[in-house]
């Protein structure tokens, strides 16, 4: 990748995500398709757009997302941590209201 970009890394259950932001306009791509190509049932695209959604930064970055691991919604899980983990990086004062959303913390939980 060339430019600026920032990086955040995020997991849920057995999933791990590598997101990359960048300033562009819009574009969200995973595992180099479009996300509501990837996801396709409409939850799992809203859960991966709620950090841009709540900052309102829907149309500001192009995101890129490298993901592995379990199902279609531990996936979306983690591209949302990685997503909101990026954000952060992109710009410390976003923390608070990321966080009072719940979108900081890990969900730690997995299968017994």
């Amino acid at each position: 990748m060339i430019g600026e970009y920032y990086y955040g890394t995020g997991r849920r259950k057995s999933s791990v995500a590598r997101v990359f932001i960048k300033p562009g306009k819009g574009n969200f791509m995973v595992n180099d398709r479009p996300a509501n190509e990837y996801f396709a049932r409409e939850t799992g695209q809203m859960v991966v757009r709620q950090p841009l959604v709540l900052t309102d930064k829907v149309t500001q970055f192009d995101v890129m997302v490298n993901v592995s691991g379990g199902g279609e919604f531990g996936q979306a899980g983690a591209v949302r941590h990685g997503l909101t983990r990026a954000l952060i990086e992109y710009d410390p004062a976003l923390k608070p209201l990321l966080s009072k959303a719940g979108l900081v913390t890990r969900d730690a939980r997995e299968v017994e």
